[in-house]
């Protein structure tokens, strides 16, 4: 059997040889990617019908009755510590309720377009926050790729080209602070990720977040209806293919496939996703928008390739 060959640091993009057995964990990684990708134009469609909490509820809500139910199959429920559960329900709210929450509005006055740019940000985002708050050191290059994915982010953001810019500006700004959440969820997960499976703290925050989802789901009664054919069909997507199969297709091709090379393979998100806005959705694509995103990708790509390893937080 051939031996796959380790790629140098900071070129594991350009090293792909691989034997056959991690082709196919390649394979499963980028699969989930384009999963993903589509996500922002299934939240696009289900937001026709569905006002955004209520879609946070129905979507995990599904995912972690159907995670529960498999995990109870294979006799797999863990039940954690109570100071890690707490940690767990906490970053599940965070994770989950919030930053979906904040994503969902987001979209929803914005495109799926810009929301698939402004989330390939993140990194750089909780890399800044680590610096800020954790006091975590990174390479001079890494804080220039932040600098850059800012840039990127602002002419997203300042977008303004048409009568309901107002609108999108509010929805973009939105998504910018989804990645702070999103940010915060990382941190509190990372404190539990060496104690537990990847897919017991997945069920246990997908259990919390669709919890923290039905108190605000009564601030949009008066916005339910009937829910049309293609909405139904985009949540059972992002419940099914988005939260779990996409989750379970990553972590197997992490097995053989260096964490480096599927960050990088991660900005494949913002560029499938622009692709199937414009394709389903019929969005259109400015200059703005395409050379925003352009910086935000080699911002992140600089900030994440040359890191070193933070210092060790406590939460």
């Amino acid at each position: 059997m051939n031996t796959p060959i380790k790629p140098r640091p900071g070129l594991a993009f350009f090293s792909l040889s691989y034997s056959r057995q991690c082709d196919r964990h390649l394979f499963s990684i980028v699969t989930a990617i384009l999963i993903w990708s589509v996500s922002f134009v299934a939240t696009k469609i289900a937001l026709k019908t569905f006002p955004p909490l209520s879609l946070g509820l129905i979507r995990f809500g599904l995912a972690a009755i159907l995670l529960g139910f498999f995990l109870a199959i294979r006799k797999d429920i863990k039940k954690p510590a109570s100071k890690d559960l707490a940690k767990l329900a906490l970053s599940g709210f965070l994770g989950i309720t919030v930053y979906f929450s904040l994503e969902n509005v987001g979209v929803k006055y914005s495109t799926a377009s810009d929301a698939a740019l402004i989330v390939s940000s993140y990194p750089a985002i909780t890399m800044l926050l680590e610096t800020l708050f954790f006091r975590a050191k990174f390479p001079a290059i890494s804080y220039i790729g932040v600098g850059l994915a800012v840039v990127g982010v602002y002419m997203i953001v300042s977008n303004g080209h048409s009568s309901e810019a107002a609108d999108r500006v509010l929805g973009n700004i939105l998504l910018v602070l989804a990645g702070a959440v999103w940010a915060c969820y990382n941190f509190i997960t990372s404190t539990v990720v060496s104690t537990y499976s990847m897919t017991t703290i997945t069920f246990y925050q997908t259990v919390a977040g669709a919890i923290g989802f039905l108190p605000l789901v009564f601030l949009e009664i008066d916005q339910w209806s009937a829910p049309s054919a293609d909405s139904l069909i985009a949540v059972v997507y992002l419940g099914v293919f988005c939260s779990l199969l996409a989750f379970y297709l990553y972590a197997y091709g992490l097995r053989q496939v260096p964490a480096s090379t599927a960050v990088i393979l991660m900005n494949l998100v913002p560029v499938f996703g622009v692709l199937f806005s414009v394709i389903i959705l019929h969005e259109v694509i400015i200059f703005n928008q395409l050379m925003g995103g352009l910086v935000i990708i080699i911002g992140v790509m600089l900030s994440i390739l040359w890191a070193r390893k933070p210092v060790k937080r406590e939460l």
